[in-house]
């Protein structure tokens, strides 16, 4: 293909320019929502099944990151036992309450799903459950995919959220037709990208917190002082950092 990775550069930056222009205010309200629910002691979650976990894990200890998040990982939904697997576990509601049931969820916290179909009855089940535990839920989809797939909102992750971002990924979730197949995606990229907006956000508004609440590279030198006092104090909720 001609000039291909100019096509998919193209396509990719329409993507992330949509974003920036009409999910901007949405972008900084959640921020603002997430900086204030921090402050009274909150944590975000991030979810995410299949290559969604992908992005969960992202947020894991990642240099230039926020500190106050918990990605919810479990091996049933990445791929460690394989794509079948995986696939049928997302379609799968029954799993939420036991994937789950190891954190402690206060008032506070918030959850971001990520699923850019919406349809997937897991991640659709885990925001009906934290709904319903009062916690703040954000939802990153693609809205013209997922009302593709379903005529009935209730069958929607964006229905059960507080507030959703749309990340425009188009249908199927492929940006260059080759061939009569979809090739490329922009999905992890912009879900990537709109996670790193909020970080971005959050920072000027949590600036004079003491600890400043963002991690270093732990190439850096004087990172590992600044990174263990955060280690420390998430630590609790978070084994990973342990």
């Amino acid at each position: 293909m001609k000039n291909s990775i100019d096509i998919f550069s193209k396509k990719l930056s329409s993507i992330l320019k949509k974003i920036s222009k009409n999910e901007r205010n949405k972008i900084k309200l959640i921020a603002s929502k997430l900086s204030n629910n921090y402050v009274n002691g909150g944590i975000v979650y991030v979810f995410g099944t299949g290559h969604n976990h992908c992005i969960a894990e992202e947020c894991l200890h990642r240099a230039g990151a926020f500190a106050g998040v918990t990605p919810i990982l479990d091996k049933r939904i990445d791929f460690s036992y394989g794509i079948k697997k995986a696939s049928e576990y997302e379609r799968n509601p029954k799993l939420a309450k036991n994937i789950l049931k190891k954190y402690n969820f206060t008032k506070n916290d918030s959850i971001i799903i990520f699923s850019t179909s919406g349809i997937n009855q897991l991640s659709i089940e885990i925001a009906k459950i934290m709904k319903n535990k009062k916690i703040y839920v954000i939802g990153v989809t693609s809205k013209t995919y997922s009302d593709k797939l379903k005529k009935i909102k209730k069958s929607k992750l964006y229905f059960y959220n507080d507030i959703y971002i749309d990340n425009y990924s188009p249908i199927g979730d492929t940006l260059i037709n080759y061939k009569d197949f979809g090739v490329t995606s922009s999905s992890t990229i912009a879900g990537i990208f709109i996670l790193n907006s909020l970080w971005l956000e959050m920072s000027s508004k949590l600036k004079n917190q003491n600890p400043f609440p963002f991690y270093l590279s732990s190439n850096l030198p004087n990172s590992k002082k600044h990174n263990k006092i955060l280690e420390k104090k998430y630590a609790f909720i978070n084994n990973k950092l342990k």
